[in-house]
């Protein structure tokens, strides 16, 4: 879409509007009136003007809003997603079928995850480095924490659970296994490089995440079930969110602060082009609020309708939230990682998808935790034995494959496979109907 000049558009309507008055004065001369001739010439001497006054203005204002359409609305390939919103919302309206409300929020949520990560992008131009590197940390899984939330307020903490340890996954093994295929596959005369550090410190993180998930499992299986190991294993778990929340509080101030020269390699290979903002800051931040408003109501939807689809689709609960929630949240992650790595940037598509998976496990699970537990809902770390095994595994397999600084179009391929295996596990995997609103309100702090 091309968008003319305000400039153009202003001259266009002036030159109608003069060709307008020049036409009724000659007619009137023709016709011998006088009077209505010297009206009409004293308009022409004030009201274009006026016009002119009043019209850049009013241009400015209509080109600055189809400036800000065309960038935000229609600067992405996923824009022919976006007739998706008003169907879904008009679905849910209407009362049409729970899995067609379903699908239409999914298909909706996906340009407006990527539309967020580019509206924070165009804000953090403004703030500085260390705003916008903090912004761009709390933004960067919005549509994820979002859903966490909805899903929490619902009461449907296996829902909450799957989608945010789906996206876990899909960072670690199909955003950045694909990421590795395909520049493996457009540098296959030479390996891939990249800087060890911030991938040592990003699997550190998870590492550290990990402990915390199975140390409530591994503390239940010692113990044995029962009411008094619940209770000790919701105690743990908070403390362990804590602990979690002070670790990536840290983690933030070590990236931004004290050893920013660490991931400085990946901002100067970013800052190569040069860019700069295509909108301004009120604009970017209207724009912010306004699609978070709407994917909270699309949010929603998905996590009302979730069960429905299922039943209907015959594909169970959590292959849906670990699978096809994540796959949405985590699309603009996914382009923009690929993209990267297919110019051979690869510390940058390490950083995209590793610190998205950092930030789901050590900011956005334990401040679910935190959150249910001032809620007075039962929400704990412990992710069961498959889910927390599947974890387990992933993050080991991604720290080994880093391990080295290299990367060839084998490693990513491995990571992809893994994830078709995990996928199809938990294809076949069915959880109870009723296990999937297990958290149950209560009151106290360590009480359970």
């Amino acid at each position: 879409m091309v968008i003319r000049s305000h400039q153009t558009w202003k001259m266009e309507i002036l030159l109608i509007a003069r060709w307008v008055l020049s036409s009724i004065i000659r007619r009137a001369v023709s016709r011998g009136r006088h009077h209505r001739i010297y009206r009409l010439r004293f308009c022409a001497r004030n009201l274009i003007p006026m016009l002119e006054y009043s019209s850049t203005v009013r241009f400015q204002m209509l080109w600055h809003v189809l400036t800000n359409l065309q960038e935000v609305i229609l600067g992405t390939k996923l824009a022919v997603l976006f007739p998706a919103i008003p169907l879904a919302i008009a679905a849910d309206y209407y009362k049409f079928g729970r899995p067609w409300i379903f699908a239409l929020s999914l298909l909706g949520l996906t340009p407006l995850a990527e539309r967020v990560s580019f509206l924070t992008e165009q804000i953090a131009y403004f703030t500085g480095p260390t705003v916008g590197g903090l912004l761009n940390a709390t933004c960067g899984n919005a549509t994820e924490m979002i859903i966490a939330l909805f899903a929490l307020y619902q009461n449907k903490i296996h829902v909450l659970k799957y989608s945010l340890l789906g996206s876990i996954l899909s960072n670690l093994l199909l955003v950045l296994g694909t990421s590795l295929l395909c520049g493996g596959l457009a540098n296959l005369k030479r390996e891939q490089r990249y800087d060890r550090k911030q991938a040592d410190v990003n699997s550190l993180l998870l590492l550290l995440g990990l402990l915390c998930h199975m140390l409530p499992l591994m503390f239940r299986y010692a113990m044995g079930e029962g009411t008094a190991t619940a209770s000790s294993t919701l105690q743990l778990s908070r403390v362990s969110s804590i602990v979690m929340l002070i670790a990536y509080v840290a983690y933030i101030f070590f990236q931004l602060k004290t050893h920013r020269q660490i991931f400085d390699s990946q901002e100067e290979e970013d800052d190569d082009e040069e860019e700069k903002a295509v909108i301004g800051f009120w604009s970017a931040f209207t724009w912010l609020a306004g699609m978070t408003v709407i994917i909270a109501v699309l949010s929603e939807y998905v996590v009302g309708t979730i069960e429905a689809a299922s039943d209907s689709w015959g594909i169970s609960v959590s292959f849906i939230s670990i699978i096809l929630l994540p796959i949405v949240g985590n699309a603009a992650e996914h382009a923009g990682s690929i993209i990267f790595a297919f110019k051979n940037k690869l510390d940058i598509s390490l950083g995209v998808s590793l610190g998205s998976a950092s930030q789901i496990s050590m900011f956005v699970i334990p401040l679910c935790v935190i959150v249910a537990w001032t809620m007075h809902i039962r929400m704990d770390l412990d992710f069961s034995l498959l889910e927390t095994g599947s974890l387990a595994f992933t993050i080991i397999i991604t720290a080994f494959t880093l391990q080295d600084g290299t990367s060839h179009y084998m490693k990513g391929l491995l990571l992809f496979l893994c994830y078709i295996v995990i996928a199809a596990c938990f294809f076949v995997h069915k959880i109870p109907q009723n296990q999937i609103s297990e958290g149950k309100p209560f009151t106290g702090l360590f009480s359970a």
